[in-house]
């Protein structure tokens, strides 16, 4: 149901003497409306299918916009910040949302809202942001991130993520995606904070607190698709879309096709407005293998963003992080080397390789790892172990060759928000594998050298799950249910006939609410949040781990579920030692490895260890390190030099 529109239609204010529209050289960005004075808001939208386009204020009141030329539309509106608005399109009926809209207060099918960016008073003018080496990240979903599920809540549990030592929050996507609650990959008001989490300025607010404790924010965007409902692109331009390509997902965006230098200008604004508007200190841009464009790297539609975004920050450090399954490491490589100019890809490499050792199943997708120590030592030495070379699963091969890229290149992770919900039951890592080699496999993943990640909640043993959940209208919801209950049943326990625990239904409230975090299990699992702020401090504060640099590690397999990896510091009295044993306790005779031999006039002292009755271990047994080695079962011991004769740490 829609407002009605009075009958005369007002002249939106005219054009300058050059022709361009009034106050065009103060806007922000290409697109969207903008507050240029307490009562007036200048309005731009790419309309290329129509011949008129106007605002209408619900407030009352029609303004045509000015035709500009190339499909674009523009003129001032006698409309504050707080004003709602559609837009009409030649005389048609019905009355669109924004395409650019900076805020939706009732969902994607209702009116815009005029937002002033400028309002919000920031106080982190000192912030530097991240620099992409010393990256520690925490992916979170705002929604199940505190019981509230509101960017206020959210503010609330910062001091604790700062004082784990974390300092990169990957915030799940944000843009305004309709029902009541959603993973929000679903978005189809990109430029609009969803309504679910509270106003613009609330995520501002949690943006300006988390750079006063040093942490900086990035935001998981969603440039592949839009979601199937509330998508009204189209109504402006059918050449947002391509019929080129196929995506998992819909249709794909057109970024290469006629008509496409709106498109991109449009996604490249988006970057923009995330890290200009909101002081973001980058993005992570999801399932790039998606977004197709035909041009080289360099021209390419994610080095435009990357240069979008790195712009928009005016000498802040930005941080870009790519998904992409395919393992195309031109992605990561800077400009000048013929890259994308991102930072950072996820590997899903090491991830499945660890669950496997940890679960000991390698069904489905997995089923190229197999857990072993070589493959978890290559990883820590190379990236991706897919570098092109065939790969089972998809009967094809897989990857492009990482060697060049540093350590920090690749983000690994135990569990994130995909994985773990990629199950019958949706357990967190902690809850299928023991509690020992739980401890030994966080070890290798936050002192490893790659770009480490945890889950929300991981650092606490959080005990809430995390499903798949997305609010449809019912026919949409049963086709999702479908849909996902397919995609699953790929791994043999959830195969036609297995007998498996019935899968809860995404659209179902329920669902929604058993994802939801504890704050309180923070206190109650203390041995949890130890063992991740004690690695975590390691990691930044030793003069090895904490400078991590390319071939600055080395790996060798000590048995059939154990491994060594010795990090090289910049003088051979700072190398480091890591054992990891997954089975049972181990004893090292002979030792024919010279990774173990300490450097010269030393020994080796026990540093850290997992089986610390500070992270409710059994206790730390004597390795006997001057003898043959015992290296504890189900456990990990940092080792670092000591001087010959002094006593073990």
């Amino acid at each position: 149901m829609h407002t009605p529109v009075p009958t005369t239609l007002l002249p939106a204010a005219p054009p300058t003497a050059n022709g361009q529209p009034p106050d065009r050289a103060v806007r922000r960005l290409p697109v969207g409306a903008e507050p240029l004075a307490p009562d007036r808001t200048h309005f731009r939208v790419w309309a290329p299918d129509h011949r008129a386009v106007a605002v209408v204020l619900e407030a009352g009141g029609r303004h045509a916009l000015a035709a500009e030329g190339g499909g674009y539309f523009a003129g001032v509106v006698p409309a504050a910040p707080g004003a709602r608005y559609r837009f009409r399109l030649d005389e048609q009926d019905t009355l669109y949302p924004d395409p650019a809209s900076r805020y939706q207060p009732e969902g994607p099918h209702g009116p815009s809202e005029v937002i002033d960016p400028s309002a919000f008073r920031w106080t982190d003018a000192g912030w530097k942001g991240v620099r992409p080496e010393a990256a520690v990240i925490y992916e979170l979903h705002v929604g199940t991130f505190t019981p509230e599920g509101t960017w206020r809540a959210a503010i609330g549990q910062l001091p604790r993520l700062a004082e784990l030592g974390v300092n990169v929050l990957e915030v799940m996507p944000v843009a305004e995606f309709p029902g009541r609650f959603g993973w929000g990959y679903d978005g189809v008001a990109l430029f609009a904070p969803t309504r679910l989490y509270g106003r613009p300025d609330d995520f501002r607010a949690f943006v300006n607190r988390a750079h006063e404790l040093g942490l900086a924010v990035i935001l998981d965007v969603v440039y592949n698709h839009l979601g199937p409902d509330g998508n009204y692109l189209k109504a402006f331009a059918a050449a947002y879309f391509s019929d080129r390509y196929k995506t998992d997902w819909g249709e794909a965006l057109n970024y290469d096709g006629e008509n496409s230098g709106p498109v991109r200008e449009y996604f490249t604004a988006n970057a923009r407005h995330w890290v200009g508007e909101y002081h973001l200190d980058g993005l992570r841009l999801d399932a790039t293998q998606n977004i197709y464009d035909s041009a080289p790297p360099l021209r390419h539609i994610l080095a435009d963003i990357a240069r979008a975004a790195r712009e928009a920050a005016a000498g802040r450090a930005i941080y870009l992080i790519g998904e992409n399954e395919p393992q195309q490491t031109h992605l990561a490589r800077p400009f000048e080397k013929g890259g994308c100019g991102l930072d950072a890809l996820w590997n899903d490499d090491f991830h499945h390789s660890a669950r496997v050792a940890l679960t000991g199943r390698h069904g489905a997708y997995y089923i190229d790892h197999r857990g072993r120590p070589q493959e978890l030592v290559s990883a820590a030495k190379y990236g991706y172990l897919f570098q092109g070379q065939y790969y089972g699963w998809q009967k094809k091969r897989r990857g492009t060759p990482a060697l060049d890229l540093p350590p920090w290149a690749f983000v690994a992770f135990l569990d994130n928000h995909d994985q773990v919900a990629n199950s019958s039951t949706a357990q967190r890592i902690h809850g299928l594998t023991s509690p020992g080699n739980f401890r030994a496999m966080t070890a290798l993943l936050l002192l490893g050298p790659a770009t480490p990640m945890l889950f929300q909640g991981q650092d606490f043993a959080a005990s809430a799950s995390f499903y798949y959940f997305a609010d449809h209208k019912p026919e949409l919801a049963e086709k999702v249910r479908a849909g996902r209950f397919g995609f699953l049943k790929q791994f043999p326990c959830l195969a036609d006939g297995a007998d498996a625990p019935p899968l809860p239904a995404p659209h179902d409230p329920a669902t929604f609410e058993r994802c939801k975090l504890d704050p309180a299990e923070a206190e109650r699992h203390e041995w949890a949040v130890a063992l991740h702020r004690d690695l975590i401090h390691l990691r930044r504060t030793d003069p090895t781990f904490s400078r991590p640099r390319p071939r600055g590690v080395d790996g060798a397999v000590l048995g059939e579920e154990a491994l060594a990896l010795r990090f090289f510091g910049e003088r051979s009295e700072l190398d480091r030692l890591l054992l990891v044993n997954l089975a049972q306790d181990l004893e090292l005779t002979p030792m024919p490895e010279p990774l173990l031999a300490p450097p010269f006039g030393c020994g080796w002292s026990v540093l850290w260890a997992s089986e610390s009755p500070a992270y409710a271990g059994t206790g730390v047994p004597a390795l006997r390190l001057d003898e043959a080695w015992l290296v504890p079962g189900q456990a990990a011991v940092v080792l670092a030099p000591r001087e010959a004769g002094a006593p073990e740490g």
